[in-house]
C-alpha cells in the first residue's frame, strides 16, 4: 500500500470535493458519534510520542545511552495504510519483542508540533518509518507494504547496517565493487516511495533503480529480483521513461511469477505495480503481453487463495486483477469484466461481514470500496460506505471518499453535503486543515458564485491555522497553500476582489502573529493567496 500524502484520498489518490459550511436538507444524514469504546486498543510497544524537538532529542539521548538504534514511526489515525502497519505488524508478539532492542518513537501527524518535526526529518507521506542508528545518523527508511515476517527482517537488516543506506547507495552507482549481500539487499528493501529525496530525486528514480537492478548480483536471487522489479515498475509509472527492451528482464519476470515462493516474496510490489510492470516490459497488443497478463493471473490466483496472508495483502492481489484488466481497456473505456465485478462484490461482502478488528477495517473496507468504483460498481462502493460509517474511528475520511464518487457521478448536491460533514467530523489540526483545503476546492468548483460560504469557510481555516504554533510547516503550509492557490484562480480578473482583500488581511494578522524567530513560518504565510502560491501547487 502506497504512503498516503497530502490529500485525504484512497491508496489511488481519490480526488476530492470538500464542501460547504451550510447543510443541504435533501442531503444524506450524519451518523451518530462512534464511541471511544470501539477505537482499536494501544498496541504493545513501549512507543515514546514525540510532540516538539525537546521530546525527540531525549529519545535520541536514551538510544545513545542505550546503544540502540531508533526507531521513527510518522502516521495518521485515519490513514488506511498506518491502520493496516497496525493490525498486521505492530500487534505481533515477534516486532513488540524486536522493539526492546530499540527506542521506538511515534509522531502522530496531528500533534502540536508534528509538521515542524516532519520538517526536521525530511517525512511527508503516511505512514513513513526511519531507522537511526544509536549514534543519530538515518540508516535507511523502512516500507510499510512487505508482508509482516518479512518486515522483522528488514528491520534486523537494517539495524545491523555498518554504514547507511545513502553511502551503499553511492558505491551501488560506482558498480558496487566491495558491497556484501546485505549491503545490496538493504538497497532492495529501501523504501523509496518515502524517500522525500534523501538519497535520489524523483526524476532520477528510474535510472538509478534500473542501475542498481543491472549491478546487483544475479547470484543474489530474490535481492536481485526485487531490484528488477523496482526498476520495472519506476520505468512503467514513468512516462518519459524508456520502456526496457531487454527481453531477458520480461522471462526472468516471468519465470518469477511462476514460482509460487518467490511470487510470494515479491508480493508487495507484484500486487502494488502489476500494470506498470507489465507496461515496462511490453508493448500493447503484442504475444509478450499476452503472455505476462496470463502470468500474472496465475500468480495473483494464488495469492489471493493464501490463507497465510492477511486480508489487505490478498485484497492487493485482486487489486492487480483490476489494474490489469483496466490495462487491456480500449482508450475511454470504464469497468472490468462482469466475472471480476462479481467477484470483488463476493469478497467485499465476505471481508465487510468478517472484520472484527478496527485498524483492519479502516484499511481494508476503504480499499475494498476504492476497488469497486474502479471497476465501474460505484453504487456498491456508495453503499459500503455509507454502511461502515457507523463503525469507523474516522469516519470523515469514508465522508471523503462519498465525496469523491458522487462528485465524479456528476451528482454535485451530494458531493458537497458529504464534503460538508467531512470537513466538519475531521479531527485534529493537520487533518483540519488538510480537509478543509479540499473542501475550499470543492466549493470553487461546485459552488464559485456562493461567495460568502467561501469566504466564511477560509476564514475559519485561518482562525484555526491562527491558534497552531506550526501552522505553516510541511503538510499543514501545503494545505493552505493550495487553498491560496485555488483562491487566486478563483480571483482571476478581479471577480472576488473585495473577498480577496479581507481574506489577505485576515491571513496578514495571522502572519504578525508568529513569533519573530520563525522566518520560514512567516514566509509561506505571507506567499498564502500571492500569485506566488498558485506555482507552489500541493504535493499529493
Amino acid at each position: 500500500m502506497k504512503s498516503y500524502l497530502n490529500v485525504p484520498a484512497t491508496a489511488a489518490g481519490l480526488a476530492l470535493a470538500l464542501s460547504c459550511a451550510v447543510a443541504d436538507a435533501s442531503a444524506p444524514a450524519m451518523p451518530a458519534p462512534v464511541s471511544l469504546s470501539s477505537a482499536p486498543a494501544p498496541s504493545g510497544i513501549a512507543w515514546r510520542h514525540a510532540v516538539s524537538d525537546a521530546d525527540v532529542d531525549a529519545a535520541f539521548a536514551l538510544a545513545r545511552q542505550g546503544h540502540k538504534p531508533l526507531f521513527l514511526y510518522w502516521g495518521a489515525k485515519w490513514c488506511p495504510p498506518c491502520n493496516h502497519v497496525k493490525a498486521t505488524l505492530f500487534n505481533r508478539m515477534e516486532f513488540i519483542e524486536r522493539s526492546r532492542a530499540f527506542v521506538p518513537v511515534y509522531i502522530d501527524g496531528d500533534s502540536s508540533g508534528a509538521q515542524k518535526l516532519g520538517a526536521r526529518f525530511k517525512v511527508v507521506g503516511y505512514p513513513t518509518m526511519v531507522l537511526f542508528s544509536p549514534e543519530g545518523r538515518e540508516i535507511t527508511r523502512l516500507p510499510g507494504e512487505v508482508n509482516a515476517a518479512q518486515y522483522t527482517q528488514v528491520l534486523t537488516l537494517g539495524m545491523n547496517a555498518q554504514r547507511p543506506a545513502k553511502a551503499v547507495l553511492a558505491d551501488a552507482m560506482r558498480g558496487g565493487a566491495g558491497l556484501t549481500p546485505n549491503d545490496w539487499k538493504l538497497l532492495a528493501f529501501y523504501a523509496w516511495d518515502t524517500d522525500e529525496q534523501q538519497l535520489v530525486t524523483k526524476a532520477q528514480l528510474p535510472a538509478v533503480l534500473k542501475t542498481l537492478a543491472a549491478a546487483c548480483p544475479a547470484d543474489q536471487g530474490q535481492t536481485s529480483a526485487r531490484l528488477m522489479l523496482q526498476a520495472a515498475a519506476a520505468i512503467g509509472a514513468d512516462g518519459k521513461s524508456r520502456p526496457v527492451v531487454d527481453p531477458a528482464w520480461r522471462e526472468r519476470v516471468l519465470r518469477l511469477l511462476g514460482d509460487a515462493n518467490a511470487a510470494r516474496s515479491q508480493m508487495d510490489l507484484l500486487t502494488s505495480n502489476a500494470a506498470e510492470i507489465v507496461r515496462a516490459l511490453s508493448a500493447a497488443k503484442t504475444p509478450e503481453r499476452e503472455r505476462l497478463l496470463q502470468s500474472f493471473d496465475a500468480a495473483m490466483r494464488r495469492l489471493q487463495a493464501d490463507a497465510g496472508l492477511s486480508r489487505a495483502d490478498r485484497l492487493g492481489a485482486l487489486q492487480a486483477h483490476v489494474d490489469l484488466a483496466k490495462l487491456t481497456l480500449a482508450p475511454g473505456a470504464k469497468g472490468v469484466p462482469a466475472s471480476l465485478q462479481a467477484e470483488l462484490r463476493e469478497q467485499s461482502a465476505r471481508m465487510d461481514r468478517e472484520i472484527t478488528d478496527g485498524y483492519e477495517r479502516q484499511a481494508v473496507i476503504t480499499e475494498v470500496a476504492y476497488l469497486l468504483d474502479e471497476a465501474g460498481l460505484s453504487e456498491d462502493s456508495d453503499a459500503l460506505l455509507k454502511s461502515n460509517l457507523a463503525k469507523s474511528h474516522s469516519p470523515y475520511y469514508l465522508m471523503s471518499e462519498l465525496a469523491a464518487i458522487a462528485r465524479r457521478r456528476g451528482d454535485a448536491t451530494a458531493a458537497l453535503e458529504w464534503s460538508r460533514q467531512a470537513f466538519e467530523r475531521a479531527e485534529g489540526p493537520a487533518t483540519r486543515l488538510q480537509w478543509g483545503a479540499s473542501y475550499v476546492n470543492a466549493l470553487v468548483d461546485l459552488s464559485p458564485r456562493d461567495e460568502a460560504r467561501i469566504e466564511s469557510t477560509v476564514h475559519t481555516l485561518l482562525d484555526e491555522a491562527a491558534v497552531q504554533p506550526n501552522a505553516f510547516y510541511e503538510r499543514n503550509a501545503r494545505s493552505l497553500q493550495r487553498v491560496g492557490s485555488k483562491l487566486v484562480a478563483w480571483n482571476q480578473g478581479g471577480a472576488h476582489a473585495g473577498a480577496m482583500a479581507r481574506l489577505r488581511a485576515r491571513r496578514g494578522g495571522g502572519c504578525r502573529a508568529l513569533p519573530a524567530d520563525e522566518a520560514q513560518q512567516r514566509g509561506v504565510c505571507d506567499r498564502v493567496f500571492s500569485a506566488a502560491s498558485s506555482s507552489q501547487g500541493p504535493r499529493s
